[in-house]
């Protein structure tokens, strides 16, 4: 089975979070066809969180917390990781009630 290139998948993942009136923006721009994606949720209160895609058992691509806590502690860790792959994409939504609509159904 083939994947959604990234750059397609990050432009749907940004149309739908629009149409539900959920502010985001791509804070790094990774390589459009095969690039990871990060997802800093943002709820502005000085905490954040990163989702990631991980491989599960099942061959699904489920979403998982990297990493969550301090704001500042999450974008040093977003920092590193943009350092040993540039290719990757970081997009950050910010959401008071942590709505990031990664658990839809569409955007697996």
């Amino acid at each position: 089975m083939s994947r959604l290139a990234a750059g397609l998948w990050v432009q749907a993942y940004l149309m739908r979070l629009q149409i539900e009136l959920i502010p985001a923006y791509v804070v790094a721009h990774g390589d459009d066809t095969a690039g990871a994606i990060l997802v800093k949720l943002n709820p502005l209160d000085g905490t954040a969180r990163v989702f990631q895609r991980i491989m599960a058992m099942d061959g699904s691509r489920p979403w998982d917390v990297l990493s969550e806590g301090a704001e500042a502690d999450v974008d040093a860790l977003i920092a590193r990781q943009r350092k040993s792959d540039p290719d990757i994409w970081v997009i950050e939504v910010e959401s008071r009630d942590g709505r990031h609509m990664l658990d839809e159904p569409g955007l697996e």
